[in-house]
């Protein structure tokens, strides 16, 4: 997660290059050698035998991809409360539908053994014609794919996700399936994924890192919060990291008392009538500055000179809450919630942590909630929160290609309750050696 003057692919390909024959070993060294080193934190452990076996379906896999950070810690393992973790489970075929010039997959999977399938159909049966595996990774995240008159990237995580669900129908039985970020750009693709999961009955997790990555403070409402008005100011491409920051909101918000009943209306709006809307009271400098206090990356200087390009979603709630995201790029590059919540004198806010690449560390708490998800089949919050920020993002791209209309949406009366268990890591994401 990263943006600049250099576009999104091109400033990963750049950053991963340098490090990509370390990383495959050019696919001909010994088979995961340990060998002399300080410990698993330099040269990690062979994985176990007789874990339970993963297809791995992703749009491209190349250096710091969305493959790259998921489909890599289920190879090589990741630290996890101050050991080496090595998931239960083993990457046992992979299908790319794109290969990258600087793709990985085929380098790792001479490494590690793991078929590299054809099509989706070849990876979940492992050339059996039967479904093979114990669960589903859908990274549909990167790539060359076109985006339509809205802005939106078009990318085919439907259409893989049909594939998917072809081969359990023919199979006559199915597996847990994690699909990274939303669910697709099209809300009325996504309600089809959710509804497809239903009828055929297999657990479905979906969402990308924000909410599960650590805080600072360790800020989290109560269940039964009651908000007045809630701010959430972050950065990045409108669509891409849009879907970020309503994350982070919707984490927080459907805490509140009566749990989520669904959006009523969304208002995207970009440029000086962003800051206009500010003015007006349709949001509150005053969250904004409780927002930007936390932010570990808050530029000098005026905010309206400093953004060239605001952008803003207002999300009208049914029952009448009213929150606001602003991501604003050349004054931060971090996301921030604050929220004035009843019975708090002042704002509640805090920083969603992002661990800065080569690393990105914010990627080994959702990793490891998803092998929760795969071991006990329970999505560790309703698939139905990612169904609705992404249906939210859909609209506001809507709404910013209409000149910034409000867009009354009847189809996110969305409800559902959240999770009692807290799901966001503690700490940190350094785990410093003990003795």
């Amino acid at each position: 997660m990263n943006i600049g003057p250099i576009p999104r692919r091109s400033w990963l390909r750049t950053v991963g290059l340098a490090t990509l024959g370390a990383t495959l070993g050019g696919g001909r060294g010994p088979a995961l050698a340990a060998g002399p080193g300080p410990g698993p934190r330099a040269v990690p452990p062979p994985p176990p035998a007789g874990r339970k076996k993963l297809a791995a379906v992703v749009t491209t896999y190349y250096p710091r991809s969305h493959a790259d950070h998921i489909v890599g810690r289920f190879l090589w393992g990741y630290q996890w409360e101050g050991a080496h973790h090595q998931p239960g489970y083993e990457i046992a075929a992979l299908y790319a539908d794109q290969i990258a010039k600087e793709d990985m997959s085929r380098g790792l999977a001479a490494r590690f053994g793991f078929r590299t399938a054809p099509d989706v159909a070849d990876a979940l049966t492992l050339g059996t014609g039967r479904l093979a595996v114990d669960g589903v990774l859908l990274i549909g995240e990167h790539g060359d794919y076109p985006e339509n008159a809205r802005g939106q990237k078009l990318y085919p995580r439907f259409e893989l996700f049909e594939q998917i669900t072809r081969v359990f129908e023919r199979s006559g039985r199915s597996t847990p399936v994690f699909n990274d970020k939303h669910l697709s750009y099209d809300h009325d693709k996504a309600t089809a994924m959710v509804e497809t999961a239903h009828r055929l009955g297999f657990p479905l997790m979906a969402g990308s890192s924000l909410p599960v990555t650590y805080r600072r403070p360790e800020f989290e409402p109560p269940i039964g919060a009651k908000f007045a008005e809630v701010l959430v100011a972050g950065y990045g491409p409108n669509e891409i990291y849009g879907f970020h920051a309503l994350e982070t909101l919707q984490c927080m918000v459907e805490r509140r008392a009566g749990g989520e009943s669904g959006v009523a209306a969304v208002t995207a709006r970009k440029g000086p009538a962003v800051w206009d809307d500010g003015d007006k009271g349709a949001w509150s400098w005053d969250l904004l500055e409780h927002a930007l206090g936390r932010s570990e990356t808050r530029n000098v200087g005026d905010i309206r000179a400093n953004v060239a390009a605001p952008f803003s979603i207002r999300v009208e709630y049914r029952d009448g809450l009213v929150a606001t995201i602003l991501l604003l790029n050349g004054h931060i590059a971090d996301f921030n919630f604050a929220a004035k919540v009843e019975g708090r004198s002042r704002p509640a806010s805090c920083l969603f942590v992002l661990p800065a690449p080569p690393g990105a560390n914010f990627f080994t708490p959702l990793t490891h909630n998803i092998e929760r998800f795969l071991a006990d089949g329970r999505s560790p919050y309703p698939v139905e929160r990612t169904l609705l920020t992404g249906g939210i993002l859909d609209h506001a791209m809507a709404s910013l290609a209409d000149g910034g209309r409000r867009l009354e949406t009847p189809k996110l009366a969305i409800r559902y309750q959240p999770p009692a268990e807290s799901t966001f890591a503690r700490g940190g994401p350094s785990s410093p050696v003990e003795g």
